[in-house]
């Protein structure tokens, strides 16, 4: 779904004007049709959680789909929690991260770190604090009715990812969506998730896995009003 600058700057509640810088001096991805700037929704979504742009729940929104909804504590529940995750650069971190009992048996490991490598390449997927959240490009389509995983990993050692404020990463979410539709949501419920104070306390503390969700549950955006279609 491409939506236009005005769309842009009422779903992030900022200036039309803002939309336009980021795109001539940020880097947000658009392309020009007819004298118009169109914003793909993807790639809006992946520009704003690399640059910290926080997400209104609206934005959940955008994208709605068939199929069931996304929904962030599920998908960590499925991927589960990982500690003394090893590696001293991006490489073997991913590396290591493909190899957890968390990701779904049907996906072929090989491929995954494939993309998430390319990935790499193209943009660091370090979010800043010490967070990344690598992802193939495009969700890795299994079956229509498979649901995301997504894995939480400390990692043994902070490892240095080129995130934009230069900060090493000490943790990570592995996201691993079936559909395009789901990929937005957990990027928006993941990206309104890490804006909320108590939930990066938890994370700085390592806190046991059912402490987070329990937190997470309480977001106005992993509300059961917020997963209707």
């Amino acid at each position: 779904m491409d939506l236009k600058i005005h769309e842009v700057a009422r779903l992030l509640q900022v200036d039309g004007d803002e939309v336009a810088r980021w795109i001539r001096e940020k880097g947000l991805p658009a392309h020009e049709l007819h004298d118009q700037f169109h914003i793909n929704s993807v790639e809006l979504q992946e520009w704003a959680l690399a640059h910290g742009v926080r997400f209104p729940p609206e934005l959940m929104a955008v994208n709605r789909a068939a199929g069931p909804a996304a929904d962030l504590v599920a998908a960590l529940e499925r991927g589960g929690m990982h500690r003394d995750v090893a590696g001293t650069s991006t490489d073997e971190v991913l590396a290591a991260v493909v190899k957890l009992p968390g990701v779904p048996a049907a996906i072929d490991r090989g491929l995954l770190l494939e993309l998430l490598r390319a990935r790499e390449m193209l943009a660091s997927t370090g979010l800043g604090g010490g967070i990344a959240v690598p992802h193939p490009r495009s969700p890795i389509v299994l079956d229509v009715a498979a649901p995301p995983t997504m894995l939480l990993c400390f990692l043994r050692q902070p490892v240095d990812f080129g995130a934009i404020d230069g900060r090493p990463v000490w943790a990570l979410f592995l996201l691993l969506s079936p559909t395009v539709p789901d990929h937005l949501r957990m990027l928006s419920q993941l990206s309104y998730a890490l804006h909320d104070t108590p939930v990066r306390s938890l994370l700085e503390r390592r806190a046991p896995l059912d402490a987070l969700l329990a937190r997470l549950a309480e977001l106005p955006a992993m509300a059961p009003g917020s997963r209707k279609r």
